[in-house]
């Protein structure tokens, strides 16, 4: 089974959901919406930045997945 890893900082406003391995990060591409590709030394994208991102802080943060196929 995979593992997706989410992580929110509240402090600095970004929401970090990585699909591959950390420690593979080669390079981040900017898309130009506050959201920060990062990439594998193939260009497989293996997680995303959002930046700017927050929560109330009255809420908390639920993530819920569903797998396709």
């Amino acid at each position: 089974m995979e593992e997706v890893k989410v992580f929110y900082d509240r402090v600095g406003n970004t929401l970090t959901v990585w699909f591959g391995d950390p420690q593979e990060e080669y390079i981040c591409q900017e898309t130009g919406d506050e959201v920060i590709l990062m990439k594998d030394k193939n260009g497989r994208v293996i997680g995303f930045e959002k930046l700017n991102f927050s929560v109330p802080a009255s809420k908390s943060l639920k993530v819920a997945f569903e797998a396709v196929g």
